[in-house]
């Protein structure tokens, strides 16, 4: 896979995850700055963390400020009066493009993440593949909702951080068996197609219930929704 490619897809992904990330700052009523801040947060916050996992410093985003610029400007368009109207016109249309915007961020940078890992000589370190794969692919979302203090959604929503280890672990298994390529496409696919079905037949983990008056009394419960 050549690196324009690569940059390419890398760039889908941030302006993805700019869209997911300004979208919940508009539904906040945040202002231009806020937009722009969460908008960019989410696309690059994933990557930033990956790098300084593996070592790579300064981390891409500061190296080359492609990532950055296209974060701001998608971020800076969805805050746009006409686009903001049209997104939050009909609650179904928010719904779906918050899904496909989030899960096409989460794909790209999940294969993104293995991929990084592979690169940076851990091909024999299943481990920190696999949490290199999710953390990239996760992490920036799990800033943005920390930024709206709201518990992050890879914690409570259907299949979220789970499709992201599945695609990391078909990504390592195919980038061992046949190749780059076709571990990259063939991990995104399957976080794609997870995070579609999840949400059209509403999968979900097994929750903690039960807390009781602890829970209930909890100082956080006053500040997160």
């Amino acid at each position: 896979m050549s690196d324009a490619l690569v940059l390419v897809v890398e760039l889908l992904g941030v302006a993805a995850f700019s869209v997911s990330g300004a979208l919940t700052a508009v539904s906040r009523e945040m202002d231009l700055f806020g937009v722009l801040m969460l908008g960019t947060v989410t696309a690059v916050g994933g990557g930033v963390i990956r790098d300084l996992i593996l070592g790579v410093t300064p981390p891409a985003t500061f190296r080359d400020p492609i990532y950055a610029l296209v974060a701001l400007g998608v971020s800076l368009v969805t805050f746009l009066p006409a686009v903001r109207r049209l997104f939050f016109k009909k609650k179904k249309i928010y719904d779906v493009t918050y899904l496909i915007m989030d899960t096409i961020g989460l794909a790209v940078f999940t294969v993104a993440g293995v991929r990084a890992a592979f690169n940076s000589g851990h091909a024999d370190n299943v481990f920190l593949l696999l949490f290199v794969g999710v953390v990239t692919g996760t992490g920036g979302g799990v800033l943005r909702d920390v930024m709206c203090a709201q518990r992050p959604y890879v914690f409570i929503k259907h299949f979220y951080a789970t499709a992201s280890l599945i695609g990391a672990g078909v990504c390592i298994a195919l980038w061992y068996l046949v190749g780059q390529t076709e571990a990259v496409v063939g991990g995104a696919a399957v976080v794609t197609v997870l995070r579609f079905l999840a949400a059209r037949f509403h999968w979900k983990l097994p929750k903690a219930k039960g807390a009781g008056v602890a829970g209930e009394n909890a100082p956080w419960n006053d500040t997160i929704e």
